[in-house]
């Protein structure tokens, strides 16, 4: 539902980050947060909530929600009650409704953007194991045929055909954070094999999840020995246009494109291409490089791409789940100064 930006001064509210049903934490300058140190996350799948936090409270958070009044899903930041230490100023749905002398003068220092134009996040922690989900839906829907299943139906076509068995099979993750392991994890229940891919990988990295991990010079050896190739990386400069050309042209003819980060990490018109002349079985696309999708693309009408409105990460408590991990987890740690959960890295942009 939110980002949550801590620690920012009136004077810069105007560089509010675009993000959508997230539950990032983006600090600055004033909380105990090291980013030395290896961050804290919160996974929904593994973290359990925080029953209660001790320790004094050092400093007050102030509040502004750049929100639609109206939603349902933030009534319990908009009526509370809030943690000890919390009070909400103002919601405004556009930054010229903080605009005003009384708002700033009690120097707000937590914005909360849950906001219907914001709509570029990556969301971690959150929403890995839905996401995960439709990865396997994707590559159970190639290796199982399931357009001629619905066909057959339709036709009441009682034929039968061979179908592939994902046992044996390899998952090349390309992203192997949150996403890409929560993904991992069902593979390995599948009886694939993983391929991970990393920006960066540390030396002790080991994975019960992974066989085999690579960082990103390692990008052509993965697709190629891919049968199933799922993209969960955050859109960076460094990951625009990451799946090129280049690299699709490494990829198996039998391969399958799931993405799952964001449509501009591969080029869109190559994919198509590569799609329309059989040099890769097929896409599981719930992002796109234009959303919503315009009605003039090819991905509409080519039979061998699996298409959803990026909406995969859009559970039934996606939204009121991101606003109770801000007041329940985010908030009594800022208000005591203790390191936040979930935060963005600046200097990697997610």
């Amino acid at each position: 539902a939110a980002i949550a930006c801590f620690s920012l001064s009136c004077n810069i509210i105007p560089f509010i980050i675009r993000r959508r049903q997230s539950s990032l934490v983006y600090s600055t300058t004033t909380t105990s947060l090291n980013m030395t140190s290896k961050p804290n996350y919160w996974n929904r799948e593994t973290s359990q909530p925080t029953s209660q936090y001790e320790g004094a409270i050092t400093k007050e958070a102030r509040i502004l929600a750049l929100c639609d009044p109206n939603d349902a899903y933030n009534k319990p930041l908009y009526n509370g009650p809030l943690p000890d230490g919390s009070k909400l100023l103002a919601i405004g749905s556009t930054l010229a409704d903080f605009d005003n002398e009384s708002i700033i003068n009690q120097n707000p220092n937590v914005i909360f953007v849950s906001h219907p134009r914001a709509r570029e996040p990556l969301v971690e922690g959150m929403f890995s194991s839905t996401l995960a989900e439709y990865c396997m839906l994707a590559c159970s829907y190639f290796s199982k045929d399931l357009p001629r299943l619905m066909r057959q139906k339709n036709e009441a076509n009682w034929e039968q055909y061979p179908v592939l068995e994902l046992r044996g099979s390899t998952l090349g993750v390309v992203g192997f954070g949150d996403i890409g392991r929560a993904s991992a994890k069902l593979a390995k229940a599948y009886g694939m094999k993983v391929l991970g891919l990393k920006r960066t990988v540390p030396e002790s990295f080991s994975d019960e999840c992974c066989d085999e991990i690579f960082d990103l010079s390692g990008l052509v050896d993965v697709v190629k020995r891919s049968d199933y190739i799922l993209v969960s990386t955050p859109l960076t400069e460094q990951t625009r246009g990451l799946i090129s050309k280049e690299v699709l042209s490494h990829c198996k003819k039998t391969a399958v494109i799931i993405n799952v980060g964001r449509g501009p990490i591969i080029d869109e018109e190559a994919l198509i291409e590569a799609l329309e002349s059989g040099d890769i079985k097929g896409a599981g696309l719930d992002v796109m490089t234009v959303e919503p999708l315009p009605k003039e693309s090819k991905l509409w009408k080519l039979p061998n791409v699996l298409l959803s409105p990026h909406n995969m990460d859009m559970t039934l408590t996606f939204m009121q789940e991101s606003t109770e991990f801000f007041i329940n987890e985010n908030l009594p740690r800022f208000v005591r100064e203790i390191e936040l959960l979930n935060p963005v890295d600046k200097r990697a942009g997610y």
